[in-house]
């Protein structure tokens, strides 16, 4: 197997709203918040779904790298729940391999409230569910054994006992790579972030927001000389700038792809790491690497949803 992914499994519910509405609910546009299950509800009542989506951040990222080819799979907790086989059933349609078998728990299935603005933006509202309780009992040794690469989310470090999940499969892996998900979940293990950045991890994906705050950095140079310091491989998407790939002293750039018509940002950094992905486990350059993660990125945002046809 390629690379297995191990994240939240959430179901995403698509849904299109105006800048009042997030004022109206006091949300932060472009964060995500997590909810409990009668904040989740109260946010839904009054919306139209436009979609629902087998999700979760890294999730989105395997069922790509499937789309391009390659064997995956992915562990995420859901509950044995009309929302957890429609989960199950979503990621094996994408010929993802699933391994987790799912039980009755006493939390429902994770889902995730993706709110676009007229801007195309996504804000995201999360009730975790069960997806949060995935511990080390859940993680697969084997199946982490036989995988060039573990795929692990930010997201993850959220609640408790997911943590201990995290743990066994870094110790487990042949290779780790892991996104930093989420400007707010990088603030809010910071510490955490960092020693797995310069001890543990392979790879790290991160958008240029998230980059600067683990770091405290004042500016991007700040960013080059660390990552050049580090020597692990950080990848860094920076929007219309484009992205970056920097391991000890290579810098490798590609520019964002112009004249799109940008429709919803949902899953833009997720299908980049799976363009990435697929680029460095199938033996291309780490500019064609770029490349691809700035195709696949930029297919997604001119279409509802981290799905690509």
């Amino acid at each position: 197997m390629k690379i297995l992914g191990i994240g939240n499994a959430i179901v995403d519910v698509i849904c299109k709203v105006d800048y009042k509405y997030l004022s109206e609910n006091k949300l932060i546009k472009s964060t995500m918040k997590l909810v409990d299950a009668a904040e989740f509800k109260k946010l839904l009542s009054t919306l139209k779904i436009e979609n629902t989506i087998s999700g979760g951040s890294v999730a989105n990222s395997i069922v790509g790298l499937s789309q391009l080819g390659n064997k995956v799979g992915f562990i995420g907790k859901v509950n044995h729940d009309d929302l957890g086989q429609k989960y199950e059933d979503g990621l094996k349609e994408e010929n993802v391999d699933y391994f987790y078998s799912k039980k009755k728990e006493s939390l429902p299935t994770g889902t995730c409230l993706i709110l676009i603005t007229p801007d195309s933006e996504r804000t995201m509202c999360t009730f975790l569910g069960t997806s949060a309780k995935i511990n080390e009992n859940d993680v697969d040794v084997n199946s982490v054994k036989s995988s060039e690469i573990t795929f692990l989310e930010g997201y993850l470090w959220d609640e408790g006992e997911a943590k201990s999940a995290f743990t066994k499969a870094i110790l487990n892996s042949n290779k780790v790579a892991m996104s930093l998900s989420d400007l707010f979940c990088v603030e809010r293990h910071k510490a955490h972030f960092l020693d797995l950045v310069k001890n543990k991890l392979d790879i790290t994906f991160a958008n240029e927001q998230e980059i600067l705050s683990l770091i405290n950095a004042k500016n991007f140079d700040e960013v080059i000389s660390f990552c050049k310091k580090i020597g692990k491989l950080i990848v860094i998407t920076r929007g219309e700038k484009g992205s970056i790939a920097i391991t000890k002293n290579e810098i490798v750039e590609c520019e964002s792809q112009k004249r799109l018509n940008i429709i919803d940002l949902t899953g833009a950094g997720d299908l980049f790491a799976a363009g990435y992905l697929h680029g460095y486990t199938n033996g291309l350059s780490a500019k064609d690497s770029l490349q691809k993660g700035t195709e696949m990125s930029s297919k997604i945002i001119q279409k509802i949803g981290a799905r690509l046809d």
